[in-house]
């Protein structure tokens, strides 16, 4: 899982990270709300980690907009603002937990994983193996956090290979759940669209294969290393 850490404090942003490395938890930094607004847009993130004292606008603007859009990706914020009105207005703007600088690494990452373990997702149900997740409800196709664009064909197979990771589709079961009834289609209609659907995953740096079993069918499972 990865997780956006907005701070504009480079010594804060290394011991953040380093904490959440630790936790087995990858990070991305932004300095600022134009950074992370930029990340946001291209990234799903488990999680987000938000000072309030940022150099162009306050993190609550950054929550604000996210809520706006429907992001519902867990916000922690981490600030020196400490106060009861200030603790209240951030978990009434959509804020899953509120920490005071300075802190425990510790008590960040348990907050965080509790926040984490809290979170239906941000889109629903997710299909996931290897580093290659699937948000079913918004279609969305992740590959190691970052969002692919994939034709509505490839999104369909890669669907139902990850329902039945490590075991064989036959060709015919496939071909049905992703064209339906129609008997207009070519008879390599699914090899095209696995083949798209294999380049497309290579080049995002997926750790997944999927395998042609000759007179079978196909089978998804994740890429042996070494």
């Amino acid at each position: 899982m990865r997780v956006l850490v907005v701070e504009d404090n480079d010594d804060l942003v290394a011991l953040v990270t380093k904490a959440l490395a630790r936790a087995g938890l990858d990070a991305d930094a932004a300095q600022n709300v134009a950074d992370a607004e930029a990340s946001l847009r291209t990234v799903q993130y488990a999680a987000v980690v938000l000072d309030l004292g940022l150099p162009d606008a306050d993190g609550l603007t950054l929550l604000d907009q996210m809520r706006r859009r429907r992001d519902r990706t867990p916000v922690l914020i981490l600030s020196a603002r400490g106060g009861l009105d200030d603790r209240v207005g951030g978990l009434n703007k959509g804020a899953s937990d509120y920490m005071v600088k300075p802190f425990s690494t510790d008590q960040l990452i348990a907050r965080l994983q509790a926040t984490l373990r809290r979170s239906p997702g941000p889109d629903g149900p997710t299909l996931t193996l290897g580093n290659v997740a699937l948000r079913t409800d918004g279609r969305q196709a992740i590959v190691n956090g970052r969002m692919l664009s994939l034709p509505t064909r490839e999104v369909d197979v890669l669907e139902v290979l990850l329902k039945r990771s490590g075991r064989v589709v036959s060709l015919d079961s496939l071909q049905g759940q992703v064209f339906g009834s129609s008997q207009d289609i070519a008879s390599n209609a699914i090899a095209v669209h696995v083949h798209g659907l294999r380049k497309i995953l290579a080049e995002a740096g997926a750790n997944v294969q999927i395998h042609t079993i000759r007179g079978a069918g196909y089978l998804m499972d994740v890429a042996k290393t070494g």
